[in-house]
Formats: C-alpha cells, sequence, structure tokens
C-alpha cells in the first residue's frame, strides 16, 4: 500500500487517507473525536502512527499540523453569542432549504418557486439565480469547490434528497420514484441506480467514509448498499410507517430512523438488526440526528417537540 494524500476532515474531526493498493485509489479515516482542546498533540500523533502503518515518519509533521488546525478549529467560538445580522426576501414563495458553502462566505436557498439562489453572506447580495426546475427544490448541496452546474436528469419522479459524499466526488439523490441514483460530481453523469424499495424514497445519505449508502422509504424499511458494488447489502426492517429520516453515525456501524410511527430506532448498519427502540414521542418523527461523537441522538417530531437522547 502506498499513501497518496492526507485530507482534512472538520466534521466529525479525523483525518481521511487516499492510498493505492493493487493499483486501486482507496480511502480510509482515522477519527479524532476525543480530541479537544487541551489534547497533548505530541502524544496523539505517536498514538495514530502506531496504529497506522501508512503514517510513516516522513508524515509526521504534515499530521502534526493537521491535528492542530483541527484543534483550533475546535477551540473557535466556543462562548459565541450569536443575533441577528441580515433578512433576506427574495423568493417569491416560502424557502425550503438553506446551506453555507464550507467558508461559510456564501450561503444557497431552494425554494416552492421553483428556483435556487445562491448569497454572498457578509453583504446579503444576491450572486446568482439558479433557474430551471420545474417544481419544487427540496434538496440543495454545495461541492467543494463549487464550480460547474450541470441538470442531473434520469429520476421520473420528485427528488427528495441530494447529498454529495465526503470528497465531492459522486452525489447521491433519492426520489419519489422509489429508486436512489449515484451521480458523478465531475462531469454529472448517472453510474449507477440503486432499486428495492416498494415505495417513495424520502431520505438517503452516505456514510462518513464514503463506503455505505442508506435510503429510507415510505415502504418502512430502510436499506444500506456498498458504494463500490452498488449491491444491497442489508434490509432494515421494524418500523410501523414511512421512514422519514436516515443517518449514519460517525463511526459507521450504526445508524438512525426517524418514522410516522412515532418512533426512532438505532440498527446495526452491517446486519440490519435493530438495537434499540426510542419511544416518547406522540407523532411522527420528522428528523433524526446523531452528535459528533456518536453517543447523544436528537430527535424532531410533528408533536412540536425535540427530544435528547443519552
Amino acid at each position: 500500500m502506498k499513501l497518496k494524500s492526507l485530507l482534512l476532515r472538520y466534521y466529525p474531526p479525523g483525518i481521511m487517507l487516499e492510498y493505492e493498493r493493487s493499483g486501486e485509489l482507496k480511502t480510509k479515516s482515522i477519527d479524532l473525536l476525543e480530541l479537544d482542546p487541551s489534547t497533548d498533540v505530541n502524544a496523539l500523533v505517536e498514538e495514530i502512527q502506531r496504529a497506522e502503518p501508512l503514517i510513516t515518519a516522513s508524515r509526521t509533521e504534515q499530521v502534526r499540523f493537521l491535528v492542530q488546525r483541527l484543534q483550533e478549529k475546535l477551540g473557535q467560538h466556543s462562548n459565541h453569542r450569536f443575533y441577528l445580522f441580515k433578512v433576506l426576501r427574495a423568493h417569491i414563495l416560502p424557502l425550503t432549504n438553506v446551506a453555507l458553502n464550507k467558508s461559510g462566505s456564501c450561503f444557497i436557498t431552494g425554494s416552492y418557486d421553483r428556483t435556487c439562489k445562491l448569497w454572498d453572506t457578509a453583504s446579503g447580495e444576491e450572486l446568482h439565480t439558479l433557474e430551471g426546475h420545474r417544481n419544487v427544490v427540496y434538496a440543495i448541496a454545495f461541492n467543494n469547490p463549487y464550480g460547474k452546474v450541470y441538470t442531473l436528469i434520469g429520476h421520473c419522479a420528485e427528488i427528495s434528497s441530494a447529498v454529495f459524499n465526503w470528497d465531492c466526488s459522486l452525489i447521491l439523490t433519492g426520489s419519489m420514484d422509489k429508486t436512489c441514483m449515484l451521480w458523478d460530481a465531475a462531469n454529472g453523469k448517472c453510474v449507477a441506480t440503486l432499486t428495492g424499495h416498494d415505495d417513495e424514497i424520502l431520505d438517503s445519505c452516505f456514510d462518513y467514509a464514503g463506503k455505505l449508502i442508506a435510503t429510507a422509504s415510505a415502504d418502512g424499511t430502510a436499506r444500506v448498499y456498498s458504494t463500490a458494488t452498488r449491491k444491497c447489502i442489508t434490509k432494515l426492517e421494524g418500523h410501523e410507517g414511512e421512514i422519514s429520516k436516515i443517518s449514519f453515525n460517525p463511526q459507521g456501524n450504526r445508524l438512525l430512523t426517524g418514522s410516522s410511527d412515532k418512533t426512532a430506532r438505532i440498527w446495526d448498519a452491517h446486519t440490519g438488526q435493530c438495537l434499540q427502540v426510542l419511544e416518547g414521542h406522540m407523532d411522527e418523527i420528522f428528523s433524526c440526528a446523531f452528535n459528533y461523537k456518536g453517543n447523544i441522538v436528537i430527535t424532531g417530531s410533528k408533536d412540536n417537540t425535540c427530544r435528547i437522547w443519552r
């Protein structure tokens, strides 16, 4: 194996390794979930080198620099208090979504008016209006850095989710046509169609290393696919209603789902076994997520409450 490059990952904190094995480019991650501003950087770098043979002595300074960058980031704005900076009114119909680019210098909005708009964060100036959709824009995301604009044509019904993988080389879309599509972000071409669900796909996501794909459907099931083979690895069954949200934990070995049956569930991402049912909401769960470390879960419901689970 030959290490090609090291990449910084801010969320969750870690370092991504690109390496070559038998002529094939692969990736792996070094998770630094316990990193905080007081961590001994030198000791941590030594620990990383002992555990990861790809990190040789020649890479020591680079790894130390990346860990220090992460440490600085974690120490920023810990006591920051937010205030209203600007109110922007430009779309003629309600907004559906908003997303910042990596640096926070720009953000994009999607709307029921079938357009997206790109904004300068500091000035509030509208930079571009992206037109062409024939219906509501439900999902938006930046790649890094953003550049060419492609129209991804292939689904035959509304697109419910759109996300990039960790290095922005692939785009995953989920649709009301019961399929997910995997796209090459460099040229906008579809490279795979993921099938198997019996009803609309309501959410989809990559794990943080980009090796696995998870889909959630109105058929009450979720599925896990291999990004490399495009094959279904396991099927998650147990919810008694549609699954509106799905997400991986930072380690990639657990999945969290939220459902109209008023419950959230924790699953083994590799076997599909349900490990825990989170009950208590009085109505449908629309949103759910893990924290950076994967040891806290938050759920949001139609019952107007959020719940925190430790």
